[in-house]
């Protein structure tokens, strides 16, 4: 993706100057998400409604550090849940979710990412930690 920063005329120059930037998709939407999404959820679709945009997210199938021992199987998601983000140009913005589970081989527990323990072992913005805070919630039916 390339997108257009600046054409402008120099001071005393009839030349015109254009400056760009190559951004890749995953670039882009870093920017637009809570800090961190991108490193654990993927964008599957936007959707752009009259007035509102919504980003379809799935959860990467990456073992979740506090199981990185034991084999896990990959078992799909939970139902998608929606949580309202910052408006985007003056529309309503909602990321709908899906969280990944596993099965533990071992003990044929299902398990998932503990959002509480990423937050204590990664550096994140108020922001990203507020939205997993969000995020726990509805799956342990607190909301």
């Amino acid at each position: 993706m390339l997108l257009h920063l600046d054409q402008s005329k120099k001071l005393g120059s009839s030349k015109k100057t254009a400056c760009f930037v190559v951004m890749n998709e995953n670039e882009l939407f870093s920017i637009l998400l809570p800090e961190g999404m991108i490193d654990y959820f993927e964008i599957i679709k936007v959707e752009k409604q009259p007035d509102s945009y919504t980003i379809h997210l799935s959860e990467r199938n990456i073992i979740p550090a506090l199981y990185k021992h034991d084999k896990l199987l990959s078992k799909g998601f939970y139902e998608p849940v929606t949580i309202q983000d910052f408006p985007l140009r003056g529309k309503a913005c909602y990321l709908k979710v899906k969280r990944r589970r596993w099965q533990n081989e071992t003990t044929g527990i299902i398990v998932m990412r503990d959002w509480n323990v990423v937050a204590k072992g990664t550096r994140m913005t108020e922001e990203f930690a507020s939205f997993l805070k969000a995020l726990n919630r509805y799956h342990s039916g607190k909301l």
